[in-house]
């Protein structure tokens, strides 16, 4: 009888309790966030260290609490453990650590941390505690996204309004006192261009990155990378996945039109390959790069102090790498006097550009291991032609920009074997199309090589990848619809398979506000920056590296004015987000016109 009074309770009262439960989350979602900034982004005293931890403990009892509460009143409790795995996890962590520390066993954890030459037990401890904390709020904010169906806007707008709160939040975050070696924090307008240009995936930089900023402000700049590289709203779609509530329409479509896939239930699968390739080959890049850096070589004062500096470091650039982003930690970049003879890094990361560059449905398709057993079932099976085309056109430009440096730069690579003079020019090859690392001081070449540079910029990496520019589908489709009207041809024929004149048209589309966007953003700069025509050469070479987000330059960025500034991270946010999202994202409803018009003809060329 009893127990029928209780299940009575928890039906009339169920709405209540879901009230309640989200009402309690969020807000401790929000104090939780607000205490990690607070112990991470200002420089504590012991005190308020001391009460900041008492705080996130307060945090993870109402985090228990309101598991409880949903476990009590949910219709199937069974089910509801069986849903919500990840949080059981979470809560029998909780609730062992505040056993065990009631218990006095963190005095052991400290001890047997020193014994194993933790520099600083009590610091180490109150790291994963706090890490703790994170993955909980991440997924608060995961299960809080699967609520985007509600949102009575395009996906488009979604997915462009992640990238502005990333590109602001970012930006907030470095203006923080610890995020810098000063103490002071950066100015508004440079960590409001240095988080654009981490949250696309550029690398133009107005501070050297390795000495300007600290390991925290290091950290906030690879999440922003990692975020950027991949996308905000797919990471929030990936850990919603593991959440009872799974993904809604509009998350599926978001994902198909960032992942570039055919249709939803392809890029529903396509999400979980993407997020795991993609650790699985910074991982395994991180590695080649910790074990090519010859820390011998670095000046005393740059040398790496300890072991999780080095393998920080490794997996800083790696992440750079793949997600195209040219950010370094190395003062000066990869054209430190010591870097540069680093070749065999120069090679990994420059492969780690590629695989980031080529897109994730190529890499998906030609080196996922099913796709690697069902061709050797059936060798016949060849590769799709979304895989073919970036793949040999990316190999195509990689080769030209390789024979055109070793060329027009010959000069400047007399001083190497012709091993190192290769591998140099393979490396500004493969990172002029799509990420910001450089070798060679770009303000010294010669204006032909210039010239290559900013037409491989242009074009840019494959769609569906974490590069910008107008993609390289996107220059094949216009050559071959321009080789195909010359020819008086009607269609355009690949593979035994036709290309529909609506993606012509797109691509046309894409090329026309690419050239009009960066010629009114050139004009612009002409007006905002000091003696442009001593200077128009770089200024184009900015506007193109921005809009492309590879983050190259000619020395320019740090005497670019604040109006330039400004016009450079619009023009980043347009690069990364791509100009046809923007438009489409800005546009009104289409408007269907039955109406049928006598044809017409006009004058061309």
């Amino acid at each position: 009888m009893a127990w029928n009074q209780f299940e009575y309770f928890v039906f009339r009262y169920n709405r209540v309790a879901a009230r309640v439960s989200r009402f309690a989350s969020f807000w401790a979602s929000l104090v939780a966030f607000a205490l990690l900034i607070y112990r991470y982004g200002f420089l504590l005293t012991p005190g308020q260290l001391r009460w900041t931890m008492l705080g996130i403990d307060l945090i993870f009892g109402i985090y228990v609490a309101v598991f409880f509460i949903r476990l009590t009143f949910s219709a199937d409790r069974l089910l509801f453990l069986k849903e919500e795995r990840v949080e059981v996890v979470l809560v029998a962590g909780i609730l062992v650590h505040s056993v065990f520390k009631w218990l006095g066993g963190v005095k052991l954890v400290l001890y047997y941390m020193q014994l194993f030459s933790f520099a600083n037990p009590a610091l180490s401890y109150e790291h994963f505690i706090t890490l703790y904390l994170l993955f909980w709020v991440i997924l608060e904010l995961a299960r809080g996204s699967t609520r985007l169906p509600d949102l009575r806007v395009k996906p488009a707008l979604t997915f462009l309004g992640s990238f502005v709160l990333l590109i602001l939040g970012g930006a907030w975050l470095l203006t923080l006192p610890a995020m810098t070696v000063n103490g002071l924090g950066m100015p508004w307008l440079n960590a409001l261009f240095t988080s654009a240009s981490a949250s696309c995936v550029t690398g133009l930089v107005v501070e050297d990155t390795g000495t300007y900023f600290t390991i925290k402000g290091h950290i906030v700049l690879m999440i922003l990378i990692q975020l950027g590289g991949l996308g905000i709203v797919l990471f929030a779609t990936f850990f919603a996945s593991f959440l009872s509530a799974g993904v809604g329409l509009k998350h599926q479509i978001l994902m198909q039109d960032h992942l570039s896939s055919e249709s939803l239930a392809s890029a529903k699968e396509l999400l979980r390959k993407v997020v795991f390739i993609t650790f699985i080959i910074e991982a395994l890049g991180a590695g080649c790069i910790f074990f090519t850096v010859d820390n011998a070589v670095l000046p005393p004062e740059h040398q790496f102090k300890t072991l999780s500096h080095e393998i920080f470091s490794a997996i800083f650039h790696s992440i750079s790498a793949f997600c195209n982003a040219g950010f370094s930690l190395f003062p000066g970049g990869y054209y430190h006097e010591a870097v540069r003879i680093m070749y065999p890094m120069h090679f990994f990361t420059a492969v780690l550009v590629m695989f980031g560059g080529i897109g994730f449905g190529v890499i998906e398709d030609v080196f996922s291991p099913e796709s690697i057993r069902e061709r050797m079932r059936k060798p016949w099976k060849h590769w799709a032609l979304g895989t073919k085309i970036p793949l040999y056109t990316s190999l195509i430009l990689v080769a030209v920009g390789t024979v055109g440096f070793m060329g027009l730069e010959f000069a400047q690579l007399t001083d190497r074997t012709l091993v190192e003079a290769l591998v140099t020019a393979f490396f500004q090859s493969v990172v002029t199309r799509t990420a910001g690392f450089n070798t060679l001081d770009f303000e010294t070449l010669r204006t032909p090589t210039i010239i290559l540079s900013i037409f491989l910029m242009f074009i840019g990496a494959a769609p569906g990848s974490t590069g910008g520019g107008i993609k390289v589908n996107t220059f094949t489709l216009i050559l071959l619809a321009s080789l195909r009207n010359i020819r008086g041809e009607k269609k355009i024929n690949i593979s035994h398979r036709y290309i529909p004149d609506d993606l012509v048209n797109k691509a046309f589309t894409l090329l026309l506000f690419a050239v009009t966007y960066n010629s009114l953003a050139i004009f612009a700069l002409s007006i905002t920056e000091a003696d442009p025509g001593k200077n128009i050469l770089r200024i184009v070479f900015e506007q193109i590296s921005a809009f492309a987000t590879v983050g190259l330059s000619m020395n320019y960025t740090d005497e670019l004015s604040g109006p330039g500034k400004a016009i450079i991270i619009a023009t980043m946010f347009v690069g990364r987000v791509g100009p046809l999202t923007l438009a489409v994202s800005l546009s009104g409803a289409p408007r269907t016109n039955l109406l049928k018009y006598p044809r017409t003809y006009l004058m061309i060329g």
